[in-house]
């Protein structure tokens, strides 16, 4: 059910607010400049276009029902939640200091971070899946670049990396 939440809460978002209001809910450095702190939150639930949504909750769907199963929903949502904040200050700093080394202005939506917490915490549940998680994190963040796809690659790292690290410290046991 918590998935099914949060697949509707992305969709919700992506049918009420045009894209034209990316650079408001989406993380970028005006989090900072404006005080949009809301951005760490808000661009989770943001997406660039129908097939990135769609890929997304795809994603989501396949990873979220398994640990929604294993941990309940309430310890799932608090694992998406703040997995995905997580993830989305993590990528703030990156973004922040590619900015200082390029003057490159980047604007990450999707929620694409917290589904990488996911795995990742899948990935330690799972021993015998980690390598072919490793495997497709890998295509999923570098393949897209490759083909000229811009694409927020270090989300997924981040996010993968931080769900395993959860994952290993015992956070959110299961129920």
């Amino acid at each position: 059910m918590a998935v099914i939440v949060l697949i509707a809460i992305n969709i919700l978002c992506f049918l009420l607010i045009s894209s034209a209001y990316n650079a408001y809910f989406g993380l970028n450095l005006l989090m900072l400049e404006k005080a949009y702190y809301w951005q760490v939150l808000s661009s989770m639930f943001i997406h660039a276009n129908l097939t990135h949504l769609i890929l997304n909750m795809m994603v989501l769907y396949q990873f979220g029902t398994i640990l929604e199963r294993w941990l309940g929903a309430m310890k799932f949502f608090v694992l998406y939640f703040l997995g995905g904040l997580l993830c989305s200050l993590l990528s703030f700093v990156y973004i922040y200091f590619e900015f200082t080394m390029t003057q490159e202005v980047v604007n990450v939506v999707g929620a694409s971070g917290a589904i990488c917490v996911l795995m990742g915490y899948y990935a330690f549940l799972d021993k015998n899946s980690l390598k072919g998680l490793l495997i497709a994190i890998l295509l999923i963040s570098f393949l897209p670049l490759l083909m000229g796809v811009n694409i927020a690659w270090y989300g997924h790292i981040f996010g993968f990396v931080c769900g395993y690290i959860l994952a290993r410290i015992g956070f959110l046991q299961r129920r």
